[in-house]
């Protein structure tokens, strides 16, 4: 698929996340071409690649390179970075079949050498290595001319500071936390990256990805904090949120919402505005932050101002990820999908 991004009706971003939502069509490869500039995260949407209009026919050429080059190979090349032998030996066994070639690297020197060495496709990364942060990894990786567009998935068990989980929001297409639903989840994402077709998929992994595309299961008694000084958009979200099974709990200011966190810890994300009296939504995340317990809660910054730069500013003040209004509803219910499966 080559998609636009300024559509009529429902814009490409909407388009791509329902694209990639469903089992059915997730494996089509989809590359942007859009007359506006770079999509920031476009890769983490699953897209292929992205080009800017006018097109010429030399990236045209380029474009269909890419996909027949994607499409004419049975067999992808997966590399795991991960230094306990353990967790390397059972990756492997839930990530490799007929169509995915897995290659190890316990050591981040042992992991660029294969990348010079071969063709890879997706690399899964954990943090913890013997020579090097898996950090400082993924910027070489970045950095590096034809290795930056490889899609990287970082699992791992370590707790995150503010700037690692700043720079893996820059750099990573996803963070998985060890624990629930790591396999499942693992099983998930390389699926998309690596363009894998659903219904060729042993039965038992087909249960496992199914399971969790449960789009309703995920929902269920999830309690959600708005935390929001106009109503009219409290009443917009409630109407979406409890009508999915959700419960909700509302803050009317930054400091209402700190509030009502520490007052009932059970909540299981927060969706937050950034502009309101009292106390913005800036300064409420990084008070939330401060509280250990409160380390890895979702919290969604919305900000009826969308400008060049408010993303990167509100994870650096703490949002796991960000939102422009008026919320787009499908754009919310993907975004909740995503992080209460964490």
């Amino acid at each position: 698929i080559l998609l636009d991004i300024g559509l009529p009706r429902m814009d490409g971003r909407s388009v791509m996340n329902q694209l990639k939502e469903n089992l059915q069509t997730r494996h089509i490869p989809v590359h942007i071409i859009s007359g506006q500039d770079e999509i920031p995260g476009h890769r983490k949407l699953g897209a292929l690649g992205f080009v800017r209009k006018p097109v010429n026919l030399t990236q045209l050429d380029e474009v269909f390179g890419k996909i027949e080059n994607l499409l004419s190979r049975p067999v992808q090349n997966l590399l795991i970075v991960e230094d306990d032998e353990v967790g390397l030996t059972s990756m492997t066994e839930l990530l490799g079949m007929e169509d995915v070639n897995i290659i190890t690297a316990s050591t981040a020197a042992a992991a660029l050498d294969q990348l010079r060495k071969q063709r890879c496709d997706c690399i899964v990364l954990d943090l913890n290595l013997p020579d090097m942060t898996g950090v400082q990894l993924l910027e070489k990786i970045r950095n590096s001319e034809g290795l930056a567009q490889i899609p990287v998935i970082i699992c791992t068990g370590k707790e995150l500071t503010k700037e690692e989980q700043v720079l893996l929001d820059k750099y990573a297409e996803r963070v998985i936390k060890k624990g629930e639903n790591t396999p499942e989840r693992l099983l998930d994402e390389t699926a998309l990256f690596l363009h894998r077709v659903e219904k060729h998929l042993p039965e038992e992994k087909r249960r496992m990805i199914k399971m969790l595309h449960d789009k309703e299961k995920i929902f269920k008694d999830k309690k959600i904090l708005v935390v929001d000084d106009d109503m009219r958009n409290v009443f917009a979200l409630s109407s979406i949120l409890e009508e999915k099974g959700m419960r909700l709990s509302v803050a009317k200011n930054g400091r209402e919402g700190v509030e009502n966190l520490q007052n009932d810890p059970a909540i299981d994300l927060v969706l937050m505005d950034i502009m309101m009296p009292e106390m913005d939504g800036y300064e409420a995340m990084q008070k939330i932050r401060e509280q250990g317990r409160f380390k890895e809660l979702p919290i969604i910054a919305l900000t009826a101002n969308a400008m060049k730069g408010d993303r990167h500013k509100c994870i650096e003040a703490g949002a796991s990820d960000y939102l422009s209004k008026p919320v787009d509803s499908d754009k919310l219910m993907s975004m909740l999908r995503v992080w209460l499966y964490q």
